[in-house]
């Protein structure tokens, strides 16, 4: 069977959608669908059919889907083999991550590890969404859910603390915080709740919720942005708000959140050699940043 059609039949399958199929492959969609419709033609039978969502497997593609999958970690496997010497790394390694993690901590370091490695170049997905590792939208995903099925290599990478901050302009010209109770005296700014990715981004039932909203967004660097211009007091990772010099925690005993970093690949790729030293080095360099990701000042 030809491997090569298979790749662009997987990533359709995937993605559901031609568009988003081509940009994972770095081709025109159109390319993609003759490339799927020469391998209909070459098995004989319907392996998509178009509805007003995008592209369906059919009974005959999500036969062939597993097929497809052994031949693409027996591809991984062989191209673990093949590549460059260790330090000589080369190809794309993508990273999926939260939005502020991945921006945040996770770009320098990736940019010093990619600089270093001249044929590697590293896809950082930073986004307020969730990166999935089952339809292989990146090699790496860093996420706050640890996943739970699939043929997958998981580790822990870090925990990191949130804290309730405010702009030292906004707490000089509003009520003192003393205890929870003085929080229905201000406005936070925080997370939509019919759209958030994670349920570990549920702060606000936990603590005593103010009378109101001044701004909700999907984004974290919208959040921090709005609170270092004096909108509201707002509940941040650390790892955020700390190096901003316009911020400082309040309710510190109180308003003290702890959450969990998962690292996770699939287990056909773990012997490549540019995804297995990224996973390594990421392991290795979070350790040099736990003094910001636990807020130990």
């Amino acid at each position: 069977m030809d491997w090569d059609l298979l790749r662009y039949f997987l990533e359709l399958a995937r993605t559901g959608r031609l568009t988003a199929a081509a940009r994972r492959l770095d081709v025109d969609h159109t390319t993609v669908s003759r490339r799927v419709q020469a391998l209909e033609k070459k098995l004989g039978t319907t392996l998509f059919v178009r509805t007003s969502s995008g592209m369906d497997l059919t009974e005959e593609g999500r036969l062939l889907l597993p097929e497809a999958e052994a031949m693409e970690s027996a591809a991984a496997r062989v191209q673990g083999h093949a590549e460059q010497p260790a330090n000589e790394l080369g190809g794309v390694v993508r990273v999926g991550a939260t939005e502020g993690f991945g921006s945040a901590v996770l770009a320098p370091y990736l940019a010093s590890f990619a600089a270093s490695h001249p044929r590697l170049t590293i896809d950082l997905v930073a986004v307020s969404a969730i990166v999935s590792i089952s339809r292989r939208e990146a090699d790496i995903v860093i996420s706050l859910e640890r996943p739970r099925r699939g043929p997958f290599v998981v580790t822990k990478l870090c925990d990191y603390v949130l804290l309730l901050y405010g702009a030292r302009t906004y707490l000089a010209k509003h009520p003192p915080l003393k205890s929870l109770q003085d929080l229905k005296h201000h406005s936070l700014i925080g997370y939509v709740d019919d759209l958030l990715f994670s349920k570990q981004l549920q702060f606000v039932n936990e603590i005593d919720p103010p009378e109101r909203f001044t701004l909700r967004s999907t984004s974290i660097a919208a959040q921090l942005n709005a609170t270092a211009a004096g909108g509201g007091l707002s509940v941040l990772p650390a790892f955020l708000a700390d190096p901003e010099p316009r911020l400082e925690p309040v309710l510190e005993q109180e308003v003290r959140f702890q959450r969990t970093f998962w690292m996770s690949m699939p287990e056909e790729v773990k012997q490549v050699p540019r995804i297995r030293q990224t996973w390594d080095y990421l392991r290795k360099m979070i350790d040099a940043e736990k003094s910001l990701l636990m807020a130990e000042r």
